[in-house]
C-alpha cells in the first residue's frame, strides 16, 4: 500500500535528521500522513513537524523543511512541499498514477485484500436477540453492521468467525413460556388472565394459535410446568426459524448460534462461578451474590446469583466471555449491542479483566436507535405487528440493498432516521440509487464495446493524463486504506460514503470524458479505466453486501 511506503520514507528521513544533527536525538511521535482537506496542497500530507516541535523546542516550518529535503527521489512521488505551518506534502505521479490502473486489473477481484490482520482470530458477536419475538429494525442495524464489519475484517486479513448467542436460558424465557402457554390455554377455551410483565404482542397471539392449530389439546393433558416448557419450546424454535429467514432476507449470515442454555449444561457456569469465587472477586449480601467490581474503580457491586439462586445476564454474559477468550481462544471479540446494553460495557470490561483476559482485546459496540419517517411524518406502529415495525416490513417496502445502506450510512454511536420514502426513490436524490447507477452505467459502457468488439488489453494507460481520469484513480486508490482504517476503528459508515464520493467522481468523469470515441488509442486507454472502476466500486458494494447491478 502507498500509504505505508510512504510513511516508511518519513520515518526514514526523520532518522536521518537526527542522525546528521538536523534534528534532536528526542523521542518522537507517531509519523502519520492523512489526505489533505485541500486536494491543491497534495495528495498526502503528515504534521510531523507540528507534534514534533514542541520537543525539538523548533518552529515547525523549519523541521519540515530539513526532512522534507532528505526525502529520496522516487518514482512514487514527483514532489514533495513543505506548506504553512509545517505541513510536509507529498504529491503522487501521474505516471505511478497511471500505472495503478493495470495493477487494479491485474489483481481483480483480490484487488485491495489486505494482510494485515495476519490471520489473527476475530469473533464477531452481533444481533443475538432473544428468542422471543421478531427482529425489528433496530436488531437490523446491528445485523447490517456486524456482517459488513465481517467483511471488512476478512478482507484485512482476519480470520473471522460470526456468531449469534441465543438466550435461551433465565428469567426472560421462563416469562416468555409462560406467557405463551397462558395464550396457548385461551386457545383451549380456558378464561386465563394475562400477568402485567407477560409478552402481549399480537405476534404472540398469532404464533400460539397456530401452534395450537396444530398440535391441539393434547398438550393440555401435560402438567403445567412441563406444558409450559412443551409450548414454549416449540415457540423459541418458530421464532428462531423466523429470526434466521429475515436475516438471510438482509443478507446476513453466521458461521456458529451458540446457546446460552449450553453453558448451564456443559458445566461453563459452574466453572467461571468458582474460579471468581477462588479469586475472591464475589460477595454474600442481601440473599444473593455479588461480583465486587467496586473494589476495581465501579461505582457499584454487580450481582451474579439472585436471592432465589437463579444467574443473572450477567453471570452468563461472564461464563459465555471466558468461554470465548480462553476456551475457544479468540485474539479479539467484538460485541455489537443495542443501546440499553450501555450500562453492561463497563462491568464486563472489569470482569474480563478479573478473568485474566485483557480488556482491550473485547470491543463493544452499541448501536442507538433508529427512527422510521416517510417523509417528514414519523412511522411510530406497523400495520401487522400492531406494536413495532419489523425489519422484514422493512426490507419489503424498500429492498435489502436500501436497508444495508442506510443502516451504514451513520455511525453506530448515532441516532438515524431512515426515510422510506427516499430510499424507494428512482433518482440520485436516494444514495442507493445513485451508487448502483454508477456501476449500472460502466457496466453499460462495457456492453457498448463488447458489441463493438473492441479489444481493448493494449489499451496504453499512459494515455490517461486529464484531471477527471486522474482523480477517478486518486479516488480508486483510497479503498484499501479504507479498509485498514475500519479494520482498525471499526467505523463502518466510512463504507457508504466512500461509494457515494466514488459515484459522484465516475460520474463527473462520464460527463467530462468521452470513453468510446473516434480516438481509439484514447478509448483503449478508458475501457481499462471504467474496467478497473468497476472492480473497485462492486468490490465496495459487496463489502457491504450489495448488489452491483449490470443495468437500471
Amino acid at each position: 500500500m502507498i500509504r505505508h511506503k510512504l510513511i516508511q520514507v518519513l520515518e526514514q528521513a526523520v532518522f536521518e535528521a537526527q542522525q546528521e544533527g538536523l534534528l534532536p536525538a528526542v523521542a518522537l511521535p507517531e509519523i502519520t500522513i492523512e489526505h489533505p482537506q485541500n486536494a491543491a496542497h497534495g495528495d498526502y500530507a503528515s504534521n510531523f513537524a507540528l507534534k514534533f516541535s514542541r520537543a525539538a523546542q523548533s518552529n515547525p516550518l523549519e523541521i519540515a523543511t530539513k526532512v522534507a529535503s532528505l526525502i529520496p527521489s522516487m518514482p512514487e512521488i514527483v514532489e514533495v512541499r513543505v506548506g504553512h505551518p509545517g505541513f510536509i506534502n507529498l504529491v503522487l505521479s501521474k505516471e505511478w498514477l497511471v500505472q495503478q490502473v493495470e495493477a487494479i486489473l491485474e489483481a481483480g477481484e483480490t484487488w485491495s485484500t489486505l494482510d494485515i490482520g495476519k490471520g489473527s482470530r476475530v469473533q464477531l458477536e452481533f444481533v443475538s436477540v432473544n428468542p422471543t419475538g421478531p427482529l425489528h429494525v433496530g436488531h437490523g442495524r446491528g445485523a447490517v453492521l456486524g456482517s459488513t464489519l465481517a467483511n471488512v475484517l476478512a478482507t484485512a486479513g482476519y480470520e473471522v468467525e460470526r456468531e449469534y448467542y441465543i438466550n435461551d436460558a433465565g428469567s426472560q424465557m421462563k416469562s416468555f413460556f409462560n406467557s405463551v402457554f397462558l395464550r396457548y390455554q385461551q386457545c383451549m377455551g380456558l378464561k386465563v388472565e394475562m400477568p402485567a410483565d407477560s409478552y402481549k404482542g399480537d405476534y404472540v397471539t398469532i404464533l400460539t394459535r397456530e401452534i395450537a392449530q396444530e398440535v391441539g389439546d393434547k398438550i393440555m393433558l401435560l402438567p403445567p410446568d412441563e406444558a409450559a416448557t412443551k409450548v414454549g419450546e416449540i415457540a423459541v424454535e418458530r421464532i428462531m426459524n423466523s429470526i434466521k429467514a429475515d436475516l438471510r432476507l438482509s443478507r446476513v449470515d453466521f458461521d456458529v448460534w451458540f446457546s446460552e442454555s449450553s453453558l448451564y449444561k456443559d458445566g461453563q457456569y459452574e466453572k467461571v462461578m468458582a474460579l471468581l469465587q477462588k479469586q475472591g472477586c464475589t460477595v454474600e449480601k442481601e440473599g444473593a451474590v455479588w461480583f465486587a467490581s467496586s473494589a476495581l474503580g465501579e461505582d457499584k457491586d454487580n450481582v451474579l446469583v439472585r436471592r432465589d439462586g437463579t444467574p443473572t445476564y450477567f453471570a452468563s454474559d461472564t461464563a459465555y466471555h471466558y468461554n470465548k477468550f480462553k476456551e475457544r481462544n479468540f485474539d479479539r471479540v467484538i460485541n455489537i449491542w443495542g443501546a440499553d446494553h450501555q450500562g453492561h460495557v463497563p462491568r464486563m470490561k472489569a470482569v474480563v479483566n478479573t478473568l485474566g483476559i485483557s480488556p482491550e482485546r473485547l470491543q463493544i459496540i452499541i448501536t442507538q436507535m433508529v427512527t422510521l419517517k416517510k417523509g417528514h411524518e414519523e412511522v411510530k406502529i406497523s400495520k401487522r405487528s400492531g406494536e413495532m415495525v419489523t425489519l422484514r416490513e422493512v426490507i419489503e417496502e424498500v429492498g435489502t440493498d436500501a436497508c444495508r445502506f442506510f443502516f451504514l450510512s451513520r455511525s453506530a454511536d448515532s441516532q438515524m432516521e431512515f426515510d422510506l420514502e427516499l430510499a424507494k426513490k428512482q433518482s440520485a436524490e436516494n444514495p442507493v440509487y445513485y451508487v448502483q447507477y454508477a456501476h449500472a452505467r460502466i457496466a453499460s459502457i462495457l456492453r457498448l464495446a463488447e458489441e463493438r468488439q473492441i479489444d481493448y488489453s493494449s489499451g496504453d494507460v499512459s494515455l490517461l493524463i486529464s484531471e477527471p481520469e486522474l482523480l477517478l484513480i486518486r479516488k480508486m486508490l483510497q479503498l484499501p486504506e479504507l479498509i485498514e482504517s475500519i479494520a482498525h476503528n471499526l467505523e463502518a459508515s466510512l463504507l457508504p460514503r466512500y461509494a457515494q464520493e466514488f459515484a459522484t467522481t465516475f460520474h463527473d468523469f462520464y460527463e467530462r470524458c468521452r470513453v468510446i470515441s473516434d480516438n481509439e488509442a484514447l478509448t483503449l486507454a478508458r475501457l481499462k479505466l471504467v474496467t478497473a472502476a468497476k472492480i473497485v466500486l462492486a468490490r465496495t458494494l459487496h463489502l457491504m453486501s450489495m448488489e452491483s447491478p449490470e443495468r437500471m
